[in-house]
């Protein structure tokens, strides 16, 4: 519930005989100024004024009051909002007692803004009790304002509050659709943000220590608006694999529900403004793909164990080049070179394809994939950033080994060296145990290079660079 503001602003001028009108407009500007750009109302300001001068409206008759109108200590408050995003539920034990306590955090929006809720013990399961989803029109009943650990708003619903389904729909309350930014759009930072675009590289999952040295994971990848002119770095912290959607190609329409937009950082992207999300954030893929079939491969490189995982670089029966990540997989320990298998992965990331215990596979025998020698590509047609290549060529310069720091202040061994066929010549760069690898060769050896990817050097000019599950083969 709200008061009308100008209603509030003759009760505070009542009050308050020395403040005069223009000093009161003053102090509300003040406290948005403070408080930061995109939290608060001239009637959310005047809240915050009225506390800190003593003012009370508590015997004033309310309204229906929105997101952009609550103040940290507001309570009985009855919201009309939608669901944006939700977060696991946690588990933890009081010391004193021993209690089991669950708490979980969603966000809500209406027109006026966004605020996280914190949901306590039978609360927690309200969400998936009742099938809510991004974008659903809920109802929170007896909640109140508090102050979360960054010192922003969070409503927390009071002994006797709960939320549930709102009936019918709320049309000044905008879906999913009304709210979602394209690349385009983005202009300024932004909390719990809905984002839409064209994925433009391949995802990554990568794993990282939190500040309390838990393994945790997140996923890396790019998205582009429709022309593909502009670019934005997305990166997901704390992610559940599992709930991943199972396939990601290049230029699939992409929304990312409960996002921050922050400023760029030149050390890890291209500068521009970067989207952050984290085990709240969820990915939704626009057009659903359809289900797996089975998918055959070649493999095409010996095994190299990473980690529980072992990583192979294989063909499919178009002459694609695939990476391939097997992790406790039944019958994974029979596949060599040049086994041929059939397929349902887990998960299919561009071309990279992960097999996981819930995966189907199966060795077969089979005369339908071309020859290694027929995958071949020559220097000349190597030309698509991002696409992986198989070649043979000849070592021009003795290979260069460095130790350089990432970005991340990892001290890693670089290799690069030059190597040529008879269309052109193309320099070949190897990072930590493909470094290692390329440092074995000299010059004059002539070689076989199985699952490059091209890139664009720091001078601008195009280069290959091995992977993790690359190989290189000398040939006699």
């Amino acid at each position: 519930m709200s008061l009308d503001f100008k209603k509030m602003i003759d009760i505070l001028l009542e009050q308050k005989p020395d403040i005069n009108l223009e000093q009161l407009k003053e102090l509300i500007e003040e406290k948005k100024r403070k408080i930061g750009a995109g939290y608060l109302t001239d009637q959310g300001a005047l809240f915050l004024v009225a506390a800190d001068l003593g003012a009370s409206f508590d015997n004033v008759q309310r309204t229906k009051r929105g997101i952009k109108d609550l103040y940290i200590g507001a309570r009985d408050l009855d919201l009309t909002v939608r669901l944006l995003s939700t977060y696991p539920i946690r588990v933890f034990t009081k010391k004193d007692s021993n209690e089991r306590i669950e708490n979980r955090t969603i966000s809500v929006y209406d027109a006026g803004g966004s605020i996280k809720v914190r949901l306590w013990d039978n609360l927690t399961h309200v969400i998936e009790e009742n099938a809510l989803k991004p974008g659903d029109l809920i109802q929170i009943k007896n909640c109140y304002v508090k102050s979360a650990l960054n010192g922003k708003p969070i409503i927390n619903i009071g002994e006797g509050g709960t939320i549930y389904p709102s009936e019918g729909n709320d049309t000044t309350i905008p879906d999913l659709d009304g709210i979602t930014s394209n690349i385009d759009n983005i202009r300024s930072e932004k909390e719990n943000a809905i984002v839409s675009g064209l994925i433009s590289s391949i995802p990554r999952i990568i794993e990282f220590s939190d500040s309390r040295g838990e393994r945790k994971k997140s996923l890396h990848t790019m998205i582009s608006n429709d022309s593909g002119d502009r670019k934005l770095r997305v990166a997901l912290w704390n992610i559940d694999e599992d709930s991943l959607p199972k396939f990601f190609q290049i230029n699939y329409p992409i929304r990312i529900i409960g996002a921050r937009i922050k400023e760029g950082n030149l050390q890890y992207g291209n500068g521009d403004f970067e989207i952050h999300g984290d085990e709240g954030t969820l990915i939704e893929l626009k057009e659903k793909p359809q289900d797996y079939e089975v998918i055959s491969f070649r493999i095409i490189s010996d095994g190299r164990t990473d980690n529980d995982s072992i990583n192979y670089v294989g063909i499919d029966k178009d002459k694609n080049i695939v990476y391939l990540n097997f992790h406790g997989v039944a019958k994974s320990d029979k596949i060599k070179l040049n086994s041929v298998i059939d397929c349902i992965p887990s998960r299919i990331f561009g071309n990279m394809v992960f097999l996981k215990e819930d995966s189907y596979l199966e060795l077969v025998e089979s005369n339908s994939f071309s020859s290694i020698e027929e995958c071949i590509s020559k220097i000349k047609d190597i030309q698509t950033v991002g696409n992986s290549y198989i070649i043979e060529s000849i070592i021009l310069q003795q290979p260069n080994s460095t130790q350089v720091n990432t970005k991340n202040g990892e001290l890693v061994s670089v290799t690069d060296t030059l190597i040529g066929d008879d269309t052109g010549e193309i320099r070949l760069v190897g990072w930590r145990d493909s470094s290692t690898d390329l440092e074995k060769v000299k010059v004059g050896d002539r070689i076989r290079i199985i699952g490059a990817i091209l890139n664009t050097g720091r001078e601008g000019k195009p280069e290959l660079t091995l992977r993790k599950d690359s190989s290189i083969n000398i040939l006699l």
